[in-house]
């Protein structure tokens, strides 16, 4: 991640930008400086967390509270040059020590809980997704005395109300925040950049690597086609740019595509939608019931679809159906919109996930791919 001015800049556009931290950073941070003063009785004003991008971050403490038997640390946010509504607040861990060992790690104030099935975390738990969750669970377990077990607890003061400016209310996450960051750092990056950037990534591969191609929106699609034991040199991410990945697979010479990731978000292709965030298109109840419908779906699961909040909640309501391959019927529909998207110049096969099932289903296009493309168990990491 570095660019020759350390981790902390990128370029991008000629222009460098300054990458940021994450919340999951910031708690981390903090629940690791509070545990060490805990046991230490010494005052700290930073602390070092490593990340899950392999980068280690000296983070300032914003402020330390001492009570009886706790410490309370905070840090603050900081989104670099590419900030978001959380840039600035102040993330908070106070931690106790727990008489039978082992770590405890609960939301407070200003931390979402999870009311709706279908996200990364379970229903009734702090809206810790696991990435930020072990990262602050090793931080503090790299102080912790031998023996010794400590509560953390989360908070963000300003979390209740800025959650309304975000979606967790809609996928259920209710009274907060969630704790966020799959590597630890924030990338500062405008749209068209970022676009630009993934076009220059697949413009630089081999003619021989650019005949087939792997597009993928992003870390949960990389993974699945990893334990698809395909070629990680051919897997490129679209991230929501569908569209035009597509457009410059065509422009670049490529001749067949296989799509690979979570079915709400590459389902949306099916719709014709080649711009898949949420906040451009998010169809996911109206698609999901159109195609049950059309499947023979009756009023009782197009009403229970409506109000799932999530598409692998919606998945739940999906298998009710009494339909042999549904979900290889649905990415079928998705290769032949995308294939039609680039006029007929790509062969395109689909693989749909989810985050909990793993693949859902592929069409016999993504099955000849797999087939011709897999790498042996051996090599397929090389």
């Amino acid at each position: 991640m570095e660019d020759g001015f350390g981790w902390e800049y990128t370029i991008s556009k000629g222009r460098r930008l300054r990458r940021g931290y994450t919340t999951g950073s910031c708690a981390a941070a903090a629940a690791k400086a509070a545990a060490a003063m805990l046991f230490s009785g010494r005052d700290l004003e930073a602390v070092t967390i490593s990340t899950p991008a392999g980068i280690e971050l000296c983070l300032p403490l914003a402020e330390v509270k001492r009570r009886p038997g706790e410490v309370c640390c905070a840090v603050r946010k900081d989104g670099g040059d590419d900030p978001d509504v959380t840039d600035g607040i102040l993330v908070y861990a106070a931690v106790r020590e727990k008489r039978d060992g082992g770590i405890v790690l609960q939301g407070g104030k200003g931390v979402g809980i999870v009311t709706r099935p279908g996200l990364p975390v379970e229903v009734g738990e702090a809206a810790i997704n696991p990435a930020p969750r072990a990262m602050i669970l090793e931080a503090v377990a790299a102080v912790l005395p031998a023996g010794r077990g400590v509560e953390v607890v989360l908070s963000i003061p300003a979390g209740e109300e800025l959650a309304k400016r975000t979606f967790n209310p809609r996928l259920g996450i209710l009274g907060g925040l969630s704790i966020l960051g799959t590597t630890g750092i924030v990338e500062p990056m405008s749209e068209e950049a970022f676009k630009e950037t993934m076009a220059l990534e697949l413009k630089l591969l081999s003619p021989e690597k650019r005949r087939f191609l792997v597009l993928v929106p992003g870390n949960h699609g990389k993974r699945a086609a990893e334990g698809l034991r395909l070629p990680r040199e051919r897997i490129v991410k679209m991230s929501n740019f569908v569209g035009f990945m597509l457009d410059r697979c065509r422009e670049y010479g490529v001749e067949e595509v296989l799509l690979v990731g979570h079915i709400g978000k590459l389902f949306k292709v099916a719709g014709g939608i080649f711009h898949t965030h949420s906040r451009v298109a998010d169809a996911r109840f109206e698609l999901f019931a159109a195609h049950a419908a059309l499947l023979g779906a009756g009023r009782e699961i197009i009403a229970r679809l409506q109000h799932c909040a999530t598409a692998e909640e919606m998945l739940e309501v999906l298998d009710l159906l009494p339909v042999k391959g549904l979900y290889d019927l649905f990415a079928a529909r998705v290769s032949a919109r995308a294939a039609a998207y680039g006029g007929g110049a790509l062969r395109v096969g689909t693989v749909l996930c989810s985050q909990r099932r793993g693949v859902l289903g592929m069409d016999e296009k993504a099955k000849q791919y797999l087939e011709a493309y897999t790498c042996p168990e051996s090599t397929s990491s090389a």
